[in-house]
């Protein structure tokens, strides 16, 4: 039979050893067990004589293995990974003068734990499509810009903006967690002139299941964008980038909070849009 991690194996070959030396036929006990005959006869030849021990389940790894690559390339590549704290490939090009394969160097960083798989307690998501946005509400972008203080410490600056209206909101917080995304959920969908239909985000752990569980259960829908697609967020990047450029890095960073508060009124309700023909966010949803 094919080699088997089965935990329970060793005690049924106990089992079966028993029910020989109780009387049982060899044949009868393989049936009543499921196995082959041969299997149970090699469990009685190999079992100890007083049949209260276990027959394990040996290894099969190989005694000897001489394709195996030398101890000193194994070395390398580990140590090629803790200095770069790169992926595989990256890891392999700089091994170039070594021969050695692409595969060789991803089969080694998973044998000893340095690479970063994915959990198995994580939930697969079915992402839902892409709506046509035609009013405001209907997709909804939310992103977070990390800024650095002078203490060594960061700053999260939680941003929002609406695709067809272009209506954006932002706000500073000094966590980043599902907590604090909901807090600024709630102020932003207080805050706008419509209701918000469908958000969309990237993959970032502030919207995680939680968040995205309690956005399901408040009558919203919730997508996250494409793995290493920022095209797909990219009304949202440009209000990033807008945001830094006209607030954040003209304002000393202990006023950030009341800066973009004044700031986010001034860009819903007088500056003109190149995006929606030289019109305000406010004008766009009035007019829809």
């Amino acid at each position: 039979m094919a080699y088997s991690n089965n935990p329970r194996l060793p005690a049924v070959r106990r089992e079966a050893v028993r029910l020989v030396r109780k009387g049982w036929g060899i044949r009868k006990t393989a049936r009543h067990l499921g196995f082959h005959h041969t299997a149970v006869m090699k469990w009685v030849k190999k079992a100890p004589k007083d049949g209260r021990k276990v027959i394990p389940t040996l290894s099969s790894r190989p005694k000897t293995s001489p394709r195996a690559i030398p101890r000193e390339v194994v070395g390398q590549i580990i140590f090629e990974r803790k200095l770069l704290r790169r992926c595989a490939q990256v890891v392999h090009a700089s091994l170039r003068d070594t021969n050695v394969s692409l595969s060789t160097v991803k089969r080694t960083l998973k044998r000893y734990h340095l690479t970063k798989e994915r959990s198995k307690w994580a939930r697969h998501r079915m992402n839902v499509p892409r709506p046509f946005a035609e009013k405001p509400g209907d997709l909804v972008q939310l992103d977070t810009i990390h800024l650095w203080q002078r203490e060594g410490s960061l700053v999260y600056v939680f941003t929002l903006i609406d695709v067809v209206s272009r209506w954006g909101y932002a706000k500073v917080y000094k966590r980043i967690n599902t907590r604090s995304t909901i807090f600024f959920l709630k102020e932003a969908q207080r805050y706008a002139p419509f209701a918000f239909k469908m958000l969309q985000t990237d993959n970032g752990p502030e919207f995680s299941k939680f968040f995205h569980d309690w956005v399901e259960c408040h009558g919203m829908h919730h997508r996250h964008s494409r793995v290493r697609k920022p095209n797909d967020n990219a009304h949202m990047e440009r209000f990033n980038r807008t945001l830094q450029d006209e607030c954040l890095k003209r304002t000393p960073r202990k006023r950030y909070a009341k800066a973009l508060e004044q700031y986010v009124d001034f860009y819903n309700l007088k500056r003109l849009h190149l995006g929606i023909n030289l019109k305000t966010p406010y004008q766009v949803v009035l007019s829809s």
